[in-house]
């Protein structure tokens, strides 16, 4: 029987910053406009997170079932790789956090449309069950999409619009334009969390078959191309506070800054794939350092 220790390996606790940052992001955004929640934020949350474990664990699985996961591989070693859990305990893990995505989904959206039509509703619990679709397709299943290079887009959509847009709208049961701007920011910031992963990889993926971003484009043009989404998703807060100013207070986010700089520099000196792996956490906390900064600056207008 697997032991705790490797579920919580396999849970992968570095990436749930971010599973949280959109959340905390719509949230703050819903705040900003008087219309927190916070039952439907919590709620959300725990949805959030469990969704992401999911997701961790159908990544495990299925890079295991596709041989990507294999001695070549320059990561963490995982669960399934290692014989620490079976494949059919983990295709059981991935069920019971499905069913505990699915009811705390359902709570959560319930919560958020109270007053609102059996329409909206069901459109929410449609894009909960989308997302726990996309997070098992992206390495599981046949013709996962994280094998074609589309990981990149469903991270962007799924851990910066949805959750941030969303959240906000099951807090106010309103959608403003200026939303997308810092639920841009988080998309791309966690995008960029993916794109270290896969040029820390580039290699073992590129044989295996796995063509991200990165495998096509190649490691120095992914450089740039994570240069592009950290000073886009930086621009996008900016723009926002500018658009939307109230206070002084609003610029708390600034702080995090020179943290997502100094990572760049240091990302764009590195030559040797494994050295990227410790900036995936840095970018991650930097991320959620940043959301929770910009919802301090909220709370103090």
């Amino acid at each position: 029987m697997a032991s705790l220790k490797s579920w919580v390996k396999a849970a992968r606790l570095r990436t749930l910053p971010l599973a949280v940052s959109g959340i905390l992001m719509g949230a703050a955004l819903a705040g900003l406009d008087e219309g927190f929640n916070l039952k439907v934020t919590l709620l959300a949350i725990v949805t959030a997170l469990f969704i992401q474990i999911f997701s961790n664990f159908a990544n495990d699985y299925g890079d295991f079932q596709k041989g990507t996961d294999n001695d070549r591989r320059v990561g963490p070693r995982r669960t399934v790789q290692g014989g620490e859990i079976t494949p059919a305990q983990m295709r059981g893990g991935m069920i019971v956090l499905a069913l505990l995505s699915l009811a705390s989904g359902i709570w959560l959206v319930a919560e958020g449309t109270k007053g609102l039509s059996l329409s909206v509703f069901g459109i929410y619990i449609g894009l909960g069950v989308l997302a726990l679709i996309a997070a098992f397709k992206y390495t599981a299943g046949s013709n996962p999409y994280g094998y074609a290079g589309l990981g990149d887009l469903a991270v962007f959509l799924f851990f910066g619009l949805l959750p941030v847009v969303g959240a906000y709208f099951l807090n106010t049961h309103l959608i403003s334009g200026l939303v997308f701007l810092p639920a841009i920011s988080i998309g791309l910031f966690s995008t960029g969390v993916l794109n270290l992963n896969n040029m820390r990889d580039v290699e073992n993926d590129r044989t295996s078959g796995k063509n991200t971003m990165i495998v096509r484009m190649g490691s120095a043009n992914g450089k740039l191309y994570h240069t592009l989404m950290i000073s886009g998703g930086m621009i996008a807060a900016v723009v926002f506070s500018i658009l939307n100013f109230k206070s002084g207070f609003q610029w708390l986010f600034l702080i995090s800054f020179p943290l997502f700089v100094r990572d760049l520099v240091q990302i764009n000196r590195i030559s040797e794939p494994r050295k990227f792996d410790p900036f995936l956490k840095k970018l991650s906390l930097t991320t959620l350092l940043f959301t929770v900064l910009f919802g301090v600056g909220v709370i103090l207008i």
